[in-house]
């Protein structure tokens, strides 16, 4: 156990002598605080010293809080591999997997570094004066700037990429806004070691310290406590449809309600064409084994639940599917309770009259071995309690009629992360067919591949209708998750020295503005 003290703002403070602690910018990088629940003032402390460091961070330039990213991203790399060994020792994942998820905390770090120096995040509007008109129209300028603080919560599944410094805390920073973060309890010291490097790049920056700071601790008190605090302005959630519905209720709660941007529940639908089927179906079988049990299958986008036509080439790639799931060894979840819960949920399931098991590993304490069941859509369509998540490494074959009671079965599912389209040529009327459901029902939309796998990138597209996400307009990966921590604001008839230096004359800054609804630099 890490034991020593922990500064929060300068200031020493306790915990209330659990198994966790709070920690913040203050924290003298020499002593190693003990893991202790946080209290209600540390809690207060954390959240007052983000509202006061506000107007400070979000008065940065594009260009200082692009260097601040990539500091932070420096920072994570040279902790070297203490942070790969503690985060295998808290999480029980591979070697390999931390480190590409490393890797992919840094580069998106680094996005959106790239994103704050381009510049057109700021979505600049400029209608120019027509005096002459009757009435005149004014001077109106519009920008994008930060909402003010950002409550984060870190996921279990990704101790680095949706954790300390991924994906909500670098576009939270990239919108000029201090971020409050909870660490996750299943990965405490990997936290700490990265809210270390955040901290140290705080201190490089000459930022101030209320610009971060991580809060550690089990239970929900301190979640319920930091959401409704009156400094935090929004949230940004990854985990169970549970935990983000309490969240949303307390910030709905609140004097001054805040959005709340939940990662929760979703079971990916994948679609077996006939064509597909007919073409590849052993080999699109081994595929699916594959992406099904990867990370044991502790991925937000796990294929739960597949769909095909009911004949011969389904049935060929149901047993295809079960003997290469067959083949597959349980390995260890995160943490005792989600394997628990996973093997709650694959017996349930499997106790279902209308569902049938293909495939069914034996329980191990601690472990989640691979459950492939099937079911006709009838079933499918009559008992609700078959469309939940089973978050692990299960899925849910469902046997159709044809192409138009597939279509019938995805209008009723619920809002999900991605759908997957196995197709040929053959196919696309078929695939046309269930296109504008799949458009209404997910956020991303894949043809011959699988979802398992979130790239990071500009055009990415991680969320989808409720209760996907909270909000099916946001994403959490990419570059548009900036967006979820900005608002518009409207300058009119303001003289130039007011003026935000993206929206002055001459466009100072060289970025990408719409003027008089003409895109352009000017």
């Amino acid at each position: 156990m890490i034991t020593g003290e922990s500064l929060i703002g300068g200031v020493a403070v306790q915990g209330n002598g659990s198994d966790f602690k709070a920690w913040n910018p203050g924290l003298n990088s020499h002593i190693e605080p003990s893991f202790r629940t946080a209290d209600a003032d540390q809690i207060d402390q954390a959240c007052r010293l983000a509202g006061a460091a506000f107007d400070t961070f979000r008065a940065t330039s594009d260009a200082q809080r692009a260097s601040f990213l990539e500091t932070v991203a420096e920072q994570i790399v040279a902790i070297g591999d203490e942070l790969i060994v503690r985060a295998m020792a808290e999480t029980g994942l591979p070697r390999a997997r931390l480190e590409g998820e490393r890797g992919r905390t840094v580069n998106q770090l680094k996005l959106f570094a790239d994103l704050l120096r381009e510049g057109s995040y700021r979505d600049v509007r400029i209608d120019t004066p027509l005096p002459e008109r009757t009435p005149p129209r004014p001077d109106l300028r519009y920008r994008l700037i930060g909402v003010g603080p950002v409550a984060v919560f870190g996921a279990s599944n990704f101790p680095l990429a949706f954790s300390v410094a991924g994906g909500d805390t670098a576009s939270a920073f990239a919108a000029g806004c201090p971020v409050v973060l909870k660490a996750h309890p299943a990965h405490p010291g990997t936290s700490e070691l990265v809210g270390r490097a955040v901290v140290k790049a705080v201190e490089l920056a000459g930022l101030p310290a209320g610009t971060f700071a991580l809060l550690t601790g089990v239970g929900n008190d301190i979640g319920q406590q930091l959401v409704a605090h009156p400094e935090i302005q929004a949230v940004g959630f990854t985990g169970s449809r549970f935990g983000g519905l309490a969240l949303m209720a307390v910030a709905a709660a609140r004097p001054q309600p805040i959005p709340v941007y939940a990662e929760m529940s979703s079971i990916n639908p994948l679609f077996l064409l006939p064509g597909a089927l007919k073409a590849r179906g052993a080999e699109i079988a081994q595929q699916f084994a594959g992406s099904l049990t990867l990370g044991v299958g502790q991925f937000c986008t796990n294929p739960g639940l597949v769909l095909g036509i009911a004949g011969p080439d389904f049935d060929a790639f149901a047993h295809a599917a079960a003997a290469a799931l067959g083949g597959i060894a349980a390995s260890p979840m995160l943490t005792a309770g989600i394997a628990s819960a996973y093997q709650q949920g694959v017996a349930a399931l499997a106790g279902q009259q209308s569902v049938k098991t293909l495939a069914l590993a034996a329980p191990e304490v601690g472990k989640g071995g691979a459950a492939l069941f099937v079911t006709s859509a009838d079933a499918f369509l009559a008992e609700k309690v078959l469309h939940g998540e089973v978050f692990g490494p299960a899925s849910l074959l469902v046997a159709c009629r044809d192409v138009a009671e597939m279509r019938r079965v995805t209008d009723h599912l619920e809002g999900q992360l991605t759908a997957t389209l196995q197709l040929e040529e053959s196919d696309l009327d078929a695939a046309e067919t269930l296109l504008p459901a799949l458009e209404r029902k997910v956020g991303r939309i894949l043809a011959n591949g699988f979802p398992t796998g979130v790239e990071v990138s500009t055009a990415m597209v991680h969320g989808g209708p409720f209760p996907a996400t909270s909000d099916g307009r946001s994403t959490s990966v990419g570059t548009g998750a900036i967006l979820r921590f900005l608002r518009p604001v409207c300058y009119q008839n303001l003289p130039q020295r007011l003026l935000p230096a993206a929206l002055r004359d001459g466009n100072p800054l060289d970025i990408w503005r719409r003027r008089d609804g003409v895109l352009g630099k000017e």
